[in-house]
């Protein structure tokens, strides 16, 4: 776990700089004004201190805005919505509010939002995933801006997190399959690169096969992003493989809804032809027809676990500590034992 450190000052820039904080200040405000060799100075004492203005401590005495962030991979579909819903309203009981910002799965965006959040005076942050640069979180404890990690838990890994274990749920579902006869199988995922959810999910696969032995090397894996357009396209692709896979596991629900949706439009059967699972257990997955198979991810009592978190280490120095939730299958009507040859 990260500790505090002193979060550097204006008067830290302009020392490191040799300059001013008048001129330090004229450089944020007013870059134009500033001769570039001295602009270049302050800009790198900027970068090597890492500072961030906090517009929000410049209001408040006590340094507190009462808001904490939550930056997420996508708004485009629901994956997040209902553990993001319950973290806002536990953060409310509490006095709090909470700000979104979207990254569309770029970690480049990703920092912008971090350091952004963080200039405008967010007191925490609420991350999703482990998967970034070490120097991020270098940031945010220089900042004494404290972090939780969601979606994830890995005990290797020594930084606070309320999370499951994404590998462990995934290899359970890929288990499921293999017990119903299932042997060529296929995996739609999101890019697996710097994404751990999504590369603990194929890993979980990988590890299920194996332990049946079945060589993972006869995994099809499609990687793509996370819509129903896209799993469908995806599905059709798969099918068009010569052998095809009797059963196609998907990284999340919003894939899977597009690979039964393809499914219907060829006239594929399922779960007798082929069988299609999910992950995440979204409203979406029982509503389906066939009503989808899907990994339940307890996203309520995340949220409420990581809310009631940042506000115990805000409010009274309670160190975070790494809670993981448990996931379990939902085996609706998409899965089935293995078509007969």
């Amino acid at each position: 776990m990260t500790t505090s450190r002193h979060a550097p000052t204006l008067h830290d820039v302009a020392e490191t700089a040799g300059v001013s904080t008048a001129t330090v200040s004229r450089c944020l405000n007013f870059p134009d004004k500033v001769a570039p060799a001295t602009r270049e100075k302050v800009t790198n004492a900027i970068a090597d201190l890492g500072y961030s203005p906090n517009f929000g401590a410049k209001v408040m005495a006590a340094k507190r805005t009462n808001t904490i962030g939550a930056i997420i991979p996508t708004m485009d579909n629901a994956i997040f919505a209902r553990g993001l819903q319950a973290f806002q309203e536990e953060l409310r009981q509490h006095g709090y509010t909470m700000l979104v910002a979207s990254t569309t799965y770029q970690p480049a965006i990703e920092e912008e939002q971090i350091r952004a959040l963080v200039a405008r005076g967010a007191d925490a942050l609420l991350l999703i995933g482990h998967a970034r640069a070490p120097d991020i979180y270098d940031f945010l404890a220089t900042q004494d801006v404290p972090a939780l990690v969601t979606w994830a838990f890995d005990p290797r890994i020594d930084r606070p997190s309320v999370g499951f274990d994404n590998k462990a749920a995934m290899q359970r579902m890929a288990e499921e399959v293999l017990r119903l006869g299932h042997q060529r199988l296929a995996f739609i995922s999101a890019p697996t690169e710097q994404n751990d959810r999504a590369s603990a999910r194929l890993a979980g696969i990988i590890s299920a096969m194996a332990q049946h032995d079945i060589d993972p090397a006869t995994l099809q894996t499609v990687e793509t992003h996370y819509t129903i357009e896209n799993g469908a396209a995806s599905f059709a692709k798969l099918m068009a493989q010569k052998p095809h896979p009797t059963a196609v596991l998907c990284g999340n629900d919003v894939l899977a809804v597009g690979a039964l949706r393809q499914a219907q439009a060829m006239q594929i059967s399922v779960p007798d032809q082929v069988s299609i699972v999910g992950f995440d257990d979204i409203e979406l997955a029982q509503i389906t027809y066939p009503a989808l198979s899907t990994v339940h991810v307890p996203h309520t009592e995340m949220g409420q676990n990581a809310a009631r978190a940042l506000v115990a280490v805000l409010r009274d120095g309670t160190p975070m500590a790494s809670i993981e939730l448990e996931t379990y299958l939902v085996l609706r009507d998409t899965l089935g034992p293995a078509p007969k040859p």
